[in-house]
């Protein structure tokens, strides 16, 4: 195996590595506390091309696929998880239309993108429905040349900001989960209404909102695929994006490790600074092999993705990289604060911030207990084996 970078890649990592440092790092506190993600830290993004990573070359991306924003989502999550979201959703919201959208859906939503004209929602989340994906309750029903939508998503991130949504329907409801569509619904269409702004824990500087279809009427050319053929379609999108979460997950575990380690050299105890006792060193230690793992397995994850291969085959790998590397997060972060002490509760410090934001990657994108089960399944059924 080759575990080196292409030349590109290390030029990839370099460049988001000083915009995490220089334009990332001190905006963070700020973005936790006025949730929100200044205008200049979004255009300096766009600006470098970050925006396009995972977009073909022929909608003005740069065509480094899932690996590539794996490796930028690493670098400013170590910084500021809600940044790291922010570039997730440029492959969440669009990861439907890539694989089964048309080449007019393509070259619109994808090109809009890559060039920061566009934002994007992905919308499968429900009051009733969230790990048991195939419950949803949305509607859309077919009329003519259009579906009318009705129904409520909720937690959806970046709706507030979001020019298009891709929202996973019911066409079929009598079918169960071999009547899900997904349905491409843009800002401002008469009966689309973005609900209220949920007050969450951490990742506050992309909020989560409700989107709600009220007798919503689009286009029945804006069908993302085949009508109720969604269902691989939903399970492929998310499939693909768990590397990126785990990768959030990483950058937040580094970020968090890293700080501790320049703290505990200029904090002394006993005499001594605090990396010298050998109790926190052990800690460390442990942290420092999990991330490794983590990284490992996260980047193995993106490389199948890249290869086409996130469907069942390879389901279980994704599942492991974003089991392993978010819940690699959460131990981090509290370890960290935990070797801080008082210091590391108080908010003056990014500890806390870590400890509430690593707490959402555990949930989003199918729950830990979700990835276990589908761990857990493949090797029931022969498909993990060694």
């Amino acid at each position: 195996m080759d575990f080196q970078f292409s030349a590109e890649q290390q030029e990839l990592i370099q460049l988001v590595r000083k915009i995490a440092r220089e334009r990332v790092a001190p905006l963070a506190h700020q973005i936790d506390e006025r949730e929100e993600i200044p205008a200049e830290l979004f255009n300096t993004l766009r600006d470098a091309g970050l925006f396009g990573i995972a977009v073909p070359a022929e909608y003005g991306g740069t065509d480094m696929g899932i690996l590539g924003l794996v490796l930028a989502v690493e670098e400013v999550s170590k910084y500021c998880c809600a940044t790291g979201l922010l570039l997730l959703l440029t492959r969440l919201p669009l990861a439907a239309i890539l694989y089964g959208g048309t080449e007019a859906q393509k070259r619109k939503y994808a090109t809009g993108i890559a060039a920061g004209t566009l934002r994007g929602a992905f919308c499968l989340s429900e009051p009733d429905a969230g790990s048991d994906a195939a419950n949803i309750q949305t509607r859309a029903l077919r009329k003519g040349d259009k579906y009318v939508m009705n129904g409520t998503k909720c937690w959806i991130s970046g709706a507030a900001h979001a020019d298009f949504f891709t929202v996973a329907v019911k066409t079929d409801p009598a079918a169960g989960h071999k009547g899900m569509s997904v349905i491409i619904v843009e800002k401002g269409t008469p009966g689309l209404t973005v609900g209220k702004k949920e007050k969450k824990m951490g990742v506050r500087g992309l909020s989560v909102n409700q989107v709600i279809f009220e007798d919503c009427a689009v286009p029945a050319e804006n069908l993302i695929g085949e009508e109720n053929q969604g269902f691989k379609l939903i399970m492929k999108n998310l499939n693909a994006v768990r590397p990126v979460v785990a990768a959030r997950g990483i950058g937040l575990a580094e970020g968090a490790l890293t700080y501790w380690l320049g703290y505990g050299h200029e904090r002394k105890t006993f005499g001594k600074p605090i990396v010298e006792h050998q109790g926190l060193q052990w800690m460390a230690a442990d942290l420092a092999v999990d991330i490794e793992a983590a990284r490992l397995l996260t980047y193995r994850a993106a490389m199948l993705v890249d290869q086409d291969k996130a469907g069942k085959e390879s389901a279980h790998i994704l599942s492991m990289a974003k089991y392993k590397a978010t819940e690699v997060a959460v131990r981090t972060a509290n370890d960290c604060l935990q070797m801080m002490g008082a210091t590391g509760y108080m908010e003056d410090y990014p500890l806390a911030r870590y400890v509430r934001d690593a707490r959402q990657l555990t949930i989003v994108e199918g729950t830990s207990q979700i990835q276990k089960g589908l761990i857990a399944r493949a090797l029931i059924d022969g498909d993990l084996a060694w």
